[in-house]
């Protein structure tokens, strides 16, 4: 194991040992039950347009932001092909086998940039709250996790433009 490699284990096992706490570790699966295949910036993403009409445009195209995020995130999985951590106990059950990069990430750091950008600061601790639980949670490299956001910020920033653009024909 190269120092990296050793770096990231000892990290994720630091973390991982905060999920004893029965509090913490019910916060971490329900943050991981919702952030499931990026459920929960859909959902918010949705109900930005549901309830801000003259930016619904906008909204609609943060969410599409957000879900392409999570789609670019699962094909980089498929290809890295990173087995999960296997030196710690997971707290929650995991929907593939494969951990680069955390898919949770991906989706909540797009979800941050792009409803950031709309008004929604919120999202911004709450998608760090879900980064840090797939590391508390024990399914994650803390690699995984800062690629993952890396991932989604990136895929919402360069939209950002498109998410904003009035000129596509949404009504805004």
């Amino acid at each position: 194991m190269d120092d990296f490699d050793d770096l990231d284990h000892r990290i994720l096992s630091a973390l991982r040992a905060h999920g004893t706490d029965p509090r913490v570790a019910s916060a971490v699966r329900g943050l991981s039950l919702v952030g499931e295949h990026g459920a929960l910036w859909l959902g918010a993403g949705l109900a930005g347009a549901a309830v801000d009409g003259a930016r619904r445009g906008s909204w609609l195209r943060g969410t599409a932001l957000v879900a392409g995020a999570h789609l670019a995130g699962m094909a980089v999985k498929r290809l890295v092909r990173r087995p999960r951590p296997t030196h710690v106990e997971p707290l929650v059950r995991t929907a593939g086998r494969h951990s680069f990069p955390s898919a949770h990430a991906t989706s909540s750091a797009a979800a941050a940039v792009a409803f950031g950008a709309l008004g929604a600061h919120a999202a911004v601790p709450l998608a760090a709250a879900v980064c840090l639980s797939r590391l508390v949670a024990g399914v994650h490299y803390p690699s995984d996790v800062v690629a993952g956001a890396a991932l989604g910020a990136l895929t919402a920033r360069l939209g950002a433009r498109w998410m904003h653009d009035l000129s596509r024909g949404a009504h805004d």
